[in-house]
């Protein structure tokens, strides 16, 4: 069994993605799809959220994301390239 190429992606979500356990939400579908990275909220109101694993894997993160969860108004996602970095699990920073 050969291994997937691992590759990173940086997320920057924006819209009403605050208090509205966006954070959660993207752990737990990051989780499911065996990515590891983090997700953080920043000062002006959006959510950052970095994961490494398989491309496509990272492209549904990438689907899941834009979707959000039922209560938040997602309004954008900036996606880029990132630097791979080890993380063992996917968690919530703050």
């Amino acid at each position: 069994m050969s291994r997937q190429p691992v590759a990173a992606r940086l997320y920057l979500v924006r819209g009403r993605v605050q208090g509205v356990g966006y954070r959660d939400y993207a752990q737990r579908v990051a989780t499911a799809l065996g990515l590891t990275g983090y997700a953080r909220n920043l000062d002006d109101g959006r959510v950052e959220v970095y994961a490494t694993g398989a491309a496509a894997k990272l492209s549904e993160l990438s689907g899941a994301l834009r979707r959000g969860p039922r209560m938040a108004d997602v309004r954008g996602v900036d996606e880029q390239e990132a630097v791979c970095r080890h993380y063992s699990n996917f968690q919530i920073e703050v």
